[in-house]
């Protein structure tokens, strides 16, 4: 398997990644900030083909670059089934991306907006359970997605919560590679460092170690870090519903 971490901090700080079978030449680009261009050139050389580019949710922080990668590349784009928006991959809670040797598996993790996902990825030469889970701003290393960008504050807490819940059915071995960290608007005690496991983040994660749901969604309720500007615009831009 190979697998690559982006970092950016501009135009905004997140992380992108390039993913996928080796052997096969099989890839796929999870939440791209950067120019098509950088994932097509990294692709290349580490002698990978682009099918699938998937934005983990629509983003509010910033515009993402996936569809013009997916038309660069002739990729699918890809977004959970319930986002409003045309020619797109649509995919369901428990979906399957075989990539050769590489499995990605799709989760529904709602909270940070209603149609987020998390991509654990299985890499079948090493174990039939996944290595890694790429979580975008559902868990993040020490906090967990704010919730209020694209519906109501206190609903997707409740809704964070009970993806919270499900991430930590993990095994504890599992790694997490979030989609943001220190500096992001996305959350509010991100760690500088971009990668943990699911057991560091179930003992030293405040929000990810709660247990009880109106705890929960009281902590996610408060210090809620000033909107990220044009937030709205964004993300109907990401939407499609805006011209560019």
């Amino acid at each position: 398997m190979i697998l690559r971490q982006y970092l950016h901090e501009s135009p905004v700080i997140a992380a992108s990644y390039l993913l996928g079978c080796g052997g096969k030449a099989k890839g796929v680009v999870v939440d791209p900030v950067a120019e098509p261009a950088f994932y097509q050139n990294e692709a290349e050389r580490l002698g990978m083909n682009i099918l699938y580019v998937i934005d983990t949710h629509v983003h509010a922080d910033h515009l993402s670059t996936g569809r013009e990668l997916a038309a660069l590349t002739g990729a699918d784009y890809v977004l959970h089934s319930s986002v409003n928006t045309e020619n797109v991959h649509k995919v369901e809670d428990g979906d399957r991306l075989e990539l050769g040797n590489v499995l990605l598996t799709f989760w529904h993790t709602p909270g940070h907006t209603p149609e987020h996902l998390s991509l654990l990825v299985t890499d079948k030469t090493r174990s039939a359970e996944p290595w890694l889970v790429l979580t975008g701003h559902t868990l993040m290393v020490g906090d967990m997605g704010r919730t209020e960008l694209a519906s109501s504050a206190e609903e997707d807490a409740k809704a964070l919560f009970t993806s919270a819940q499900r991430l930590k059915t993990l095994p504890d071995f599992v790694e997490v590679y979030p989609g943001a960290f220190s500096g992001s608007v996305c959350g509010r005690a991100l760690s500088g460092k971009t990668a943990s496991t699911i057991g560091f983040e179930k003992h030293f994660n405040k929000a990810f170690c709660i247990t009880n749901e109106n705890e929960f969604v009281s902590l996610m309720l408060k210090d809620i870090p000033p909107c990220p500007e044009n937030f709205g615009s964004i993300r109907a831009t990401n939407l499609g519903s805006l011209s560019r």
